[in-house]
């Protein structure tokens, strides 16, 4: 065996001790919760939680992270679906576009719609589709 891979064996042993370490850790904080979150659904006993946007988001993007199998082997006071579904609506929220609109349509020049008053006195008989016709020809 070359001297350059004893250091790469003295790390893979290393990594193997702290997984080993780490798992049974990670394994009795997952049972606890998993504990904590069957006794507050049995004293929901079926009532609605009230989450505010910030609650759902982060909910949201931890279940995301986890998976839909492991939350349904979690046991979550949400459904796994009502999860993911707040985590469609949040990545569908920022491509959405409603950060850039403003409200309302936006406002014509004023001296265009000075143009249609005087286009509009001048020809009494005129409709609107003439009237537009008559702005288009101008170029307006």
């Amino acid at each position: 065996m070359s001297r350059g891979r004893q250091p790469n064996l003295h790390l893979q042993f290393l990594l193997l001790v702290f997984a080993g370490w780490i798992n049974p850790h990670q394994q009795a904080a997952i049972e606890y919760l998993q504990a904590e979150n069957q006794s507050l659904r049995e004293q929901l006993c079926n009532k609605r939680i009230r989450r505010t946007d910030a609650q759902r988001r982060l909910l949201a993007e931890e279940a995301k992270a986890i998976g839909r199998s492991a939350l349904a082997a979690l046991g979550t006071v949400v459904t796994p679906d009502t999860l993911l579904r707040w985590y469609r609506n949040l990545v569908a929220a920022k491509y959405d576009g409603s950060k850039k609109r403003s409200p309302g349509r936006p406002r014509r020049k004023p001296d265009i719609a000075k143009l249609v008053i005087r286009i509009e006195e001048g020809n009494p008989s005129w409709g609107y589709t003439r009237i537009r016709g008559a702005l288009f020809n101008l170029g307006a």
